[in-house]
């Protein structure tokens, strides 16, 4: 195998040979330009005398001739033009010379009498080739230096991916969590190692591998821990970088990367964001793309065509399946799927533990707290989360990572940066915290409803304030009715409090009014959960080109969807109902809850429950306490 090094090396001479000579050319056409510009005239020796003695010279230079007994006479006539001028060549006579400087004399025009040009010929070549010598070499270097030394117009059709050789050093400890993903992926690792183990019953060890999930849940990292694992070359690439402008290329940019892959087999190839180049064929307005086509076309050949790939398997990865191509996915080319979900909260605890390991956290930091606190949050979520606070710690001088921090990260990350320099008039904070109070009470009180982990009304992003709410129990992607309708009664809990407490209603409840009318209408179209039965009226029909949810099959006509109206309504009054029923009998708990957030702008968990109980919470009144004797004593 030729060594990709020299052969780079090789194509960048390649490419200097031809700037360099692609300058010379351009310097030598400017040259000779500018000669055909210059006008000379050659004379005889009388009609120079001619000219002479008519006193149209205006200027001449005499030079002897290197080895030759010829003297050559330049210069000028009167009424030449500033680029024309004569030449005369003359037998060395000292009668001659002595004549012409006569003249010279008697006319009185200029003349100039130079050495033997041979005994500086040396010099002269030297003063005119090396300027230009400079020159080149000057070009040659700054066209390198825009090149960043990574010219590619020599190689538009080589493959782009590229090679770790030892297989890269993440291996499976450094991937948290993923228990049964890492199950599934080993026998790959086992097969790159001792391949006769399963040759011997027959067994064929997949082709290919898809991981799909959400992002961020570590689908790359988990295919750079079975390469450093099986310790093989590992090829990894995106699938943008198959796709160019000219049809072709990308398909001999696989071709390419499969032909580099066979020479180091056994081995490795990761593919990025394979729907880039994986998605549907003939799907779109106008017919389908060709040069992605052409590309996939090549792509499934070379996983399953003719010829055999022995050795060479192929991990892609994809938070899109449901767009790409189905001769992708039959058996034969990915044969198997591996979904990488978010982590549960024992998955989300050991992530914690391997990106705090070069943090310096404080005593009353619990990570299996932290990791109960934030389902739904994925591996990189929760990097960032660290991260957020370790640079908040660092902002306020701190010597470790302390809750604080954690906290005010979490809100960050979900909400984004607070407001502290919006100026919130005193109608507008008593609007906004009534209500998240209104929100609030419908957790406390209703059965189902999530648990209230955190109030606040410091504006955050597009909110003036928000409520945290998380659910009791994590559990699988499942929900009961008594459930969803709960979550639609909190949804309306804020409209509710506005219109009860402060009389007026506000545009702050617009979000909640989307996603509460969301879940009705899943209920009654895709759930089942309506008078109209267990019948599904409405299923998402994701375009591959014109968007997931532009449209939807209908399955229902004109009097059946006036129906779906009319039970999404009917649930979305129920629960309006409901929620004006619960704040009116806890009417007092919600301005208690809106007094503590206009005076604190915060409350966690554990000061809601002490409100709940005692009405009053403690801290605070501490605070107070405090404040008042200290004014005391000053008076």
């Amino acid at each position: 195998m030729k060594n990709p090094i020299n052969k780079k090396r090789n194509i960048n001479m390649r490419s200097y040979a031809m700037y360099g000579l692609l300058i010379v050319m351009i310097l030598g056409a400017i040259y000779f330009y500018g000669l055909s510009k210059n006008v000379v005239h050659e004379k005889t020796y009388d009609e120079f005398i001619a000219d002479v003695t008519k006193g149209n010279v205006e200027e001449i230079s005499i030079t002897p001739k290197s080895g030759s007994s010829i003297y050559v006479i330049e210069g000028k006539l009167k009424d030449y033009a500033k680029m024309e001028s004569f030449t005369v060549k003359v037998p060395y006579s000292e009668a001659v010379m002595e004549k012409v400087l006569n003249y010279a004399d008697t006319m009185e025009f200029k003349i100039v009498t130079n050495q033997d040009p041979g005994s500086i010929s040396v010099i002269s070549i030297i003063v005119d080739v090396l300027p230009l010598v400079v020159l080149v070499f000057l070009s040659i270097y700054l066209f390198s230096r825009i090149a960043g030394g990574n010219n590619k117009s020599m190689d538009f059709g080589k493959s782009t991916a590229k090679l770790n050789a030892d297989g890269g050093k993440v291996k499976f400890t450094d991937v948290a969590g993923l228990k049964e993903e890492k199950e599934e992926v080993r026998e790959l690792i086992d097969f790159l190692k001792n391949p006769k183990k399963f040759q011997k019953l027959g067994a064929r060890i997949p082709k290919g591998v898809l991981l799909v999930g959400p992002p961020g849940t570590g689908k790359t990292l988990l295919a750079k821990a079975v390469a450093g694992e099986a310790n093989v070359p590992f090829y990894y690439i995106s699938g943008s970088d198959f796709v160019e402008l000219f049809v072709g290329v990308g398909a001999s940019r696989v071709r390419d990367m499969f032909k580099e892959a066979k020479h180091n087999a056994p081995c490795l190839i990761f593919i990025d964001e394979i729907d880039a180049v994986g998605r549907q064929r003939g799907t779109g307005i106008g017919g389908g793309h060709d040069e992605r086509e052409q590309t996939l076309n090549q792509l499934l050949t070379e996983m399953d065509g003719f010829g055999a790939n022995e050795g060479i398997i192929i991990i892609a990865a994809t938070n899109r399946p449901d767009v790409l191509d189905p001769a992708l996915l039959r058996p034969g080319r990915f044969d198997r799927q591996v979904t990488v979900n978010y982590p549960d909260a024992s998955e989300r605890e050991e992530i914690l533990k391997v990106h705090a390991r070069n943090k310096k956290l404080a005593e009353d930091v619990s990570l299996k707290n932290l990791s109960r606190r934030t389902p739904g949050f994925s591996g990189a979520d929760l990097e960032n989360l660290l991260n957020e606070s370790a640079l908040l710690a660092v902002r306020r001088n701190k010597n470790s990572i302390s809750m604080d921090e954690i906290d005010e990260a979490t809100d960050r990350v979900l909400m984004g940066p607070a407001k502290v320099s919006r100026k919130i008039t005193d109608k507008e904070k008593k609007l906004v915290s009534l209500h998240e109070a209104g929100h609030a009470v419908i957790g406390i009180k209703l059965d189902d409803a999530s648990d209230v982990q955190k109030i606040t009304i410091i504006p955050r992003g597009m909110a003036g304030g928000y409520t945290m709410m998380l659910p009791k129990e994590e559990k699988m992607n499942l929900a009961t009715k008594n459930e969803l309708l709960a979550q639609i009664t909190g949804l309306l809990g804020g409209r509710v409090s506005e219109e009860l407490f402060f009389g007026e209603i506000s545009t702050g409840a617009s979000d909640d009014f989307s996603k509460a009318t969301r879940i009705a209408r899943s209920m009654v179209t895709e759930y089942g959960m309506s008078d109209l039965g267990p019948v599904q009226l409405e299923e998402k029909q994701g375009n591959v080109f014109l968007g997931r949810d532009y449209d939807k099959a209908k399955n229902f006509s004109d009097t059946v969807a006036l129906e779906i109206d009319q039970e999404v309504r009917k649930i979305m009054d129920s629960c309006y109902k409901q929620a004006t029923k619960i704040l009116k009998e806890n009417k007092d708990l919600v301005f208690k809850i809106s007094d503590v957030l206009i005076e604190h702008e915060t409350i966690t968990k554990e000061e809601i429950e002490e409100l709940v109980e005692s009405g009053k919470i403690s801290k605070y009144e501490i605070k107070e306490k405090k404040t008042k004797e200290k004014k005391g004593d000053q008076e």
